[in-house]
Parts: C-alpha cells; sequence; structure tokens
C-alpha cells in the first residue's frame, strides 16, 4: 500500500483551489487544537507530570538520533510497510495508542476514532478509561481490528469482567498499563481543580460492566465506587499468573522502561512489551522513553517491543523502529486532530504520518520497515 500517495492528493487538490483546512506540522495543529478545546481539556491531554521534564526529555531523545540515509538503492515506488503483530494483521508498524475521557475532546469520542482507524486501516487501542462503553467501540470498528487496554481495578471480578467483555468483544489484544497505578503529579490539572472522573467523565467501561454494578450499594453512587477500586498499587508480576488464566488473548504490558522489568515480563510469559513513559503524565524526570528502548529490546529478547512516548512524525517513527520497535503507538497528535474536526481530523493526522513515514523509508534508503536497523542511524 502506498501512503505516500497521500501527498500527491493534497497537491493535486490545490491545482483546483482546494485548500488543506487542518494544519499538517504537529505543532500548529496542537495549537489549533488547544485554541478550541476548554482549559480542563488542554490540561489533561497536553499537560504532563511535575515540571514537564520527562515530556520534553521524550523530544530530546530523537534529536540525539539522526537518520544516516543510503542513495541509488534502488528503492521501489511503493514500499512494503505491512507486518504481523500479535497475530493481527496491520498496514502500517502504528497503533493508535489508548487515550481516555473523550467526550472532553469531542461530542463524537471514541466511536469517531474507531470510524477513522477503520477507514485508514489502522489498529486502535481503546483505553479503559474510555467515554464509551469497549462493546459500542468495537460495534464502530465493524471487522477492523482493535485491541483493549486495561487499567487493572482492585475488584479482581471487575477486572476479570473487563477481560471478558474485552474478549468476548472482539478485541485481539490486551495491553496492560502497569505505570497508571496512582495518578502522578499534574500541575496543569491541579490549576483547575481538574480531574474528568470526579464527573463521570471517562467511566463508560465501569458503570456499564454487570459486575461493577453488582457491587454498587447507591447507583447515584457510581463515581466514588470507581474511585475505590481504579488505584491497585498492589500488584506485582507475579499477577500476571491469574490475568493469563482470564483470557485467551496476547498480553501486552505497557509502561516498562527499565531492563529488568523487560526481563520479568519475558519470565511472566507475557506476549509483548510496550516501552513508554506515558507520555511524561507519570514520572518527572524520568528517562526519555527513545533513550530507554534499546536497553528494554536487548532484554526482551524475541519478545516484541512497542514504543511510545513523545512520536509526532514519521522520521520519529523510523528512528524507533530502527532501534528494535516493532511498532510505534500515536497518541496526542491524533487527539487534536478529533477536537478540531471529529472523525475526519483524525483521518488527517493518521494519513499523514503514515505518508511522512512512507516517504522518509524510501528516502532513506529502504524498502522495508524490516530493513531498518541501528546502523540505519547515527547517535550526535
Amino acid at each position: 500500500m502506498s501512503f505516500a500517495g497521500h501527498q500527491n492528493d493534497v497537491y493535486l487538490k490545490g491545482v483546483f483551489g482546494e485548500q488543506p483546512t487542518l494544519p499538517f506540522d504537529w505543532r500548529a495543529l496542537q495549537s489549533a487544537a488547544e485554541s478550541v478545546m476548554s482549559p480542563g481539556a488542554v490540561g489533561y491531554v497536553s499537560g504532563g507530570a511535575g515540571a514537564e521534564d520527562t515530556m520534553r526529555a521524550n523530544r530530546e531523545a530523537f534529536d540525539r538520533w539522526r537518520l544516516l540515509p543510503t542513495m541509488l538503492r534502488g528503492i521501489p515506488a511503493e514500499r512494503d510497510l505491512s507486518l504481523t503483530l500479535l497475530g493481527t494483521e496491520m498496514p502500517a508498524p502504528v497503533l493508535l495508542a489508548p487515550v481516555g475521557v473523550l467526550e472532553i475532546v469531542h461530542p463524537e469520542k471514541e466511536r469517531a476514532v474507531a470510524r477513522a482507524a477503520k477507514a485508514v486501516g489502522l489498529t486502535m487501542v481503546l483505553s479503559t478509561a474510555s467515554s464509551t462503553p469497549m462493546e459500542d467501540v468495537q460495534a464502530e470498528l465493524d471487522g477492523s481490528p482493535g485491541w483493549y487496554q486495561l487499567y487493572w481495578p482492585k475488584d479482581r471480578d471487575v477486572a476479570a469482567s473487563f477481560v471478558q467483555r474485552a474478549e468476548k468483544a472482539g478485541y485481539r489484544a490486551l495491553v496492560l498499563t502497569v505505570d497508571t497505578w496512582q495518578l502522578g503529579w499534574r500541575p496543569r490539572d491541579l490549576d483547575t481543580a481538574y480531574l474528568p472522573f470526579l464527573h463521570g467523565q471517562g467511566i463508560a467501561n465501569y458503570t456499564s460492566d454487570p459486575a461493577f454494578q453488582a457491587g454498587l450499594s447507591d447507583p447515584g453512587g457510581a463515581v466514588l465506587h470507581f474511585l475505590q477500586m481504579f488505584n491497585n498499587p498492589t500488584l506485582t508480576w507475579d499477577d500476571l499468573a491469574w490475568l493469563r488464566e482470564q483470557t485467551h488473548l496476547p498480553i501486552v504490558v505497557k509502561g516498562v522502561q527499565h531492563p529488568d522489568d523487560a526481563r520479568r515480563a519475558v519470565d511472566a510469559g507475557v506476549q509483548g512489551i510496550v516501552c513508554s513513559n506515558h507520555g511524561g503524565r507519570q514520572v518527572d524526570g524520568a528517562v526519555g522513553s527513545l533513550d530507554a528502548l534499546p536497553g528494554v529490546v536487548a532484554a526482551a529478547g524475541d519478545l516484541p517491543v512497542l514504543f511510545d512516548s513523545g512520536v509526532r512524525t514519521g522520521a520519529d517513527a523510523l528512528k524507533a523502529l530502527a532501534l528494535g520497535a516493532r511498532a510505534v503507538l500515536l497518541a496526542r497528535p491524533w487527539v487534536y486532530g478529533l477536537a478540531l474536526a471529529g472523525q475526519p481530523g483524525v483521518e488527517h493526522v493518521l494519513r499523514g504520518l503514515l505518508a511522512d513515514l512512507d516517504l522518509q523509508l524510501g528516502l532513506s534508503g529502504h524498502r522495508t520497515v524490516g530493513d531498518l536497523t541501528p546502523d540505519s542511524l547515527v547517535r550526535i
């Protein structure tokens, strides 16, 4: 599939006077989106932990790696970006990262995102903290691949119910986030005294869950009931054995940066790892995710490693792939697209990222993403 052709489409439309309505540069996109979002939504989506040093470290890590192009390699006009990851066929090594509480961004919430993912052909990872029940999102995906991200609740009956619902609905993998057993210190949210969950936002998977409802003594107490079970600080690597018993789906552990944790994930028998620092939203002053990636890949052995935190461009994705990631997860940019234009806005961002990645791959002298190695880069 030629994703690069999207560039030609934009230029050809310009010949007939049709101008793009949304920016292509991610900085301009973010600025435009923040101008239409509420202050609370801007803080929640764009903000990070503490002084936001980890957010900056994520971007600075990309700047320390540079592509080293090679020429006259006979690169075909149509590159092959496809892969199969944990049984899911993908046209490109890009997934939509899980982002919760999308009702604060656009009224069509996760439904618009699912339709965009289906239209472009990419895998959507749905957040536990979504504003739309997982079954309704799966209906919008309508056969297009989706994975389900799990925040493991304190109540094991609810945890089991979430996993069983996800498998029954047709999600193809389970992504367990391990870095958010408690919310980080987020000054932007504190400045507006805004936590969406306290307003009943982002808890649709809970309020639609029979196990959650069974433990709810007061029908009006859903928010309090949620708050009592969301944080689960007692979890250890040993608990993954119980989770494995609940599902036949492949399990991916998201939030790994230390090589020792990658080795523990291998020992726990999971099927994949996401090297991630939650976009800098949890631990301030932590290592940039790309800086952690080579160590995680080395420790993971044959286990596939995915990557997120800081990906904004095709070149960013290419660098992560060259350092050993099998695929990248994109988050904030498509959220900004959603804020500006709903489904078309998400599609705009995804098609642009894929075109950029495709062009960068070919122009740097590679036929497929499998040709990328650390030798494709230099560190400065």
